[in-house]
């Protein structure tokens, strides 16, 4: 007999793409089960490189501090270029991160299996663990309009086949769902059977990679690098301990089958690609200790046509866009789409929001995806081009290699994504705090509580709880002005106020949808953190001071850098992704209440 089964969501493919949406809907509450087609996980190889912006997002997770502390991390990026003596030397050293607000100034480097591994040990906390093998055999999306418009009901049934031990007979499994999520990579099932198609182009690129323990005189092996020279071009990653991993131009007759004309991936052993680095990297000798993996792959630059069908199906990750890994951009692009939508998913699925909130996945992760492939074209381009010379007048200079990396700093770090204008980001009242840019991520900022004066960062404030925070930067409190804050109370304990209406912790609600996190200007030595009304100061550790720490080097000039009046009060409110999606003055709390209306549907 087929065994039957009912989930909230579905995640197909448990790469780290589904593996963030798994843990964060986990996290949640929601009922999820997520499948996979290997036995087990990656072992070596595969993504290794994670953004500053995704490093904050894990830590709005809890997860980044193994991370921080085992893996190797890059503040560097060395230039080289081909020399007069027919090797290279090194032209510049710039900053690897040059996004002038990253709270993390650095990149990490760590295989993609530990990464993994920190997503499942969070998941099985919370009784939720990978099953596999697994593969999906059949996808059936109800055609009823209103079955789809209802978000309690099933209206997707999948029809999954258990691979069995060869001693066993093939079981199966039929699971109807709300919702499923295809992170099946770049071949996938999902996508293909939705019929979606991939927009873009195959490259001539080819490239090898090999992840090794070096033995080398390079002198920056330890800091990540980009090499132009006559046999082709290279980019050196340092990874945690002593590994690296090279990324190797290859020419066709490297790599081709001369007979059939095709890739030929036995022909790219360890050993060749280590010749091509000695080429590639000469005068330096290039030797290995240990190689622990290696592959070949053709650049391709595509976007999914569409992201979901019926907003009840979704595709992620790899799924829905490839691209050149050298950017580093595959596994955190993979990651932030699925962060982005798993609080959406899990608003919908409480009644806390209406299912159209899920059509902005696609209206801000393809746009990113689209903005993400014209990069990679240029870069790629840029590094897979050759290099200019004496005898090369046409190719690509130093100046106009490094001007690129250094103006696409903001994108490729992940910091300067900015999400447009929507029912979910409304930059109506973008004046009242200049700098704190409506689509963007919250910025990193030092406050110190007014309890105890402990410092703690704003990041570390506005944790992926799905719940979402309200920054109320309440000025400076002055007699008239906690006048002003007191009558703001008042308004939000009305039964029309979004605060209430949204289950504030005083209706009973297991979890408030909205977390109140207020900060004042002002002194520490002054200030009474209980002279707030009870309704903004939930628990003492969240009413803050934009004021320095006891040490005198943390903190201090918020309101400033973020062009706040100090005078008025200022209303922020952060998404449960940690974007910033409206900012309000508080004498404008009926255009808030309307705009949290439409957005949400409630």
């Amino acid at each position: 007999m087929v065994k039957e089964s009912r989930v909230d969501v579905l995640i197909i493919g448990a790469g780290p793409s589904g593996l963030m949406c798994a843990n964060a809907l986990a996290g949640a509450g929601v009922n999820v089960k997520i499948i996979d087609n290997r036995p087990t996980g990656v072992t070596a190889g595969h993504a290794d490189g994670i953004q500053p912006r995704t490093i904050e997002v894990l830590q709005s997770y809890g997860l980044a501090e193994p991370l921080l502390r085992d893996g190797g991390q890059m503040y560097l990026c060395a230039f080289y270029n081909p020399d007069s003596k027919g090797g290279i030397e090194r032209t510049a050293r710039t900053p690897d991160v040059t996004a002038p607000t990253a709270r993390y100034p650095f990149k990490i480097t760590i295989g993609q299996s530990r990464i993994e591994a920190l997503f499942m040990d969070s998941m099985k906390s919370r009784g939720v663990t990978v099953d596999r093998p697994i593969v999906p055999s059949s996808l059936e999306i109800s055609e009823d309009p209103e079955e789809l418009l209802d978000p309690s009901s099933y209206p997707v049934k999948v029809v999954l086949d258990y691979i069995p031990p060869s001693d066993r007979a093939p079981e199966q499994e039929i699971v109807r769902a709300k919702f499923v999520v295809g992170a099946d990579g770049a071949h996938s099932w999902v996508r293909k059977t939705l019929g979606i198609s991939m927009d873009g182009e195959q490259t001539k690129y080819i490239w090898g990679v090999i992840d090794f323990t070096p033995d080398t005189d390079f002198p920056d092996i330890r800091n990540r690098s980009a090499i132009h020279s006559k046999n082709g071009s290279c980019m050196v990653i340092p990874r945690e301990g002593d590994k690296v991993r090279f990324y190797l131009q290859m020419s066709e007759q490297d790599v081709m089958d001369p007979k059939s004309g095709k890739l030929d991936s036995r022909k790219v052993t360890p050993e060749k690609l280590l010749e091509v680095a000695g080429k590639t990297l000469y005068p330096y000798k290039v030797d290995k200790k240990e190689v622990e993996w290696s592959s070949i792959y053709i650049i391709g630059q595509r976007v999914a046509s569409r992201f979901s069908a019926n907003e009840r199906v979704f595709i992620a990750g790899d799924a829905c866009h490839t691209h050149s890994p050298k950017a580093g951009q595959g596994m955190n692009a993979s990651m932030n789409d699925t962060h982005n939508l798993a609080w959406k998913l899990a608003q919908v699925i409480r009644g806390r929001a209406d299912i159209s909130l899920l059509k902005t996945y696609e209206l801000e992760r393809k746009k990113y995806a689209e903005d993400l492939i014209e990069f990679d074209r240029q870069w790629s381009g840029l590094f897979s081009g050759k290099a200019k010379t004496s005898h090369s007048k046409e190719g690509v200079s130093h100046d106009q290699f490094l001007r690129v990396f250094k103006s696409f700093g903001g994108f490729s770090s992940g910091i300067s994504v900015h999400y447009v204008p929507s029912a979910i980001v409304d930059s109506t009242h973008q004046t009242c705090a200049p700098s704190i840019i409506i689509g963007q991520r919250m910025l990193p900022q030092v406050f110190v509580r007014a309890a105890d004066a402990r410092p703690v960062d704003i990041q570390d404030m506005i944790l992926s709880d799905t719940r979402f925070k309200l920054l109320l930067f309440v000025g400076l409190l002055t007699s008239e002005q906690l006048t002003k804050v007191r009558r703001l109370a008042e308004e939000l304990q009305t039964p029309t106020s979004f605060l209430q209406r949204y289950g504030y912790p005083a209706q009973g609600r297991a979890q408030s949808m909205f977390d109140i996190i207020p900060i004042a200007a002002g002194n520490k030595d002054d200030v009474n953190f209980l002279d707030l009304p009870p309704i903004f100061r939930t628990h003492w550790s969240k009413v803050l001071m934009d004021d320095i720490d006891v040490t005198g080097r943390l903190g201090g000039g918020a309101y400033n850098r973020f062009g706040i009046n100090e005078k008025e009060i200022t209303m922020v409110v952060v998404r449960p992704d940690g974007y910033v999606g409206m900012i309000a003055p508080s004498t404008a709390l009926e255009s808030m209440d309307r705009n949290l209306e439409r957005a949400y549907g409630l």
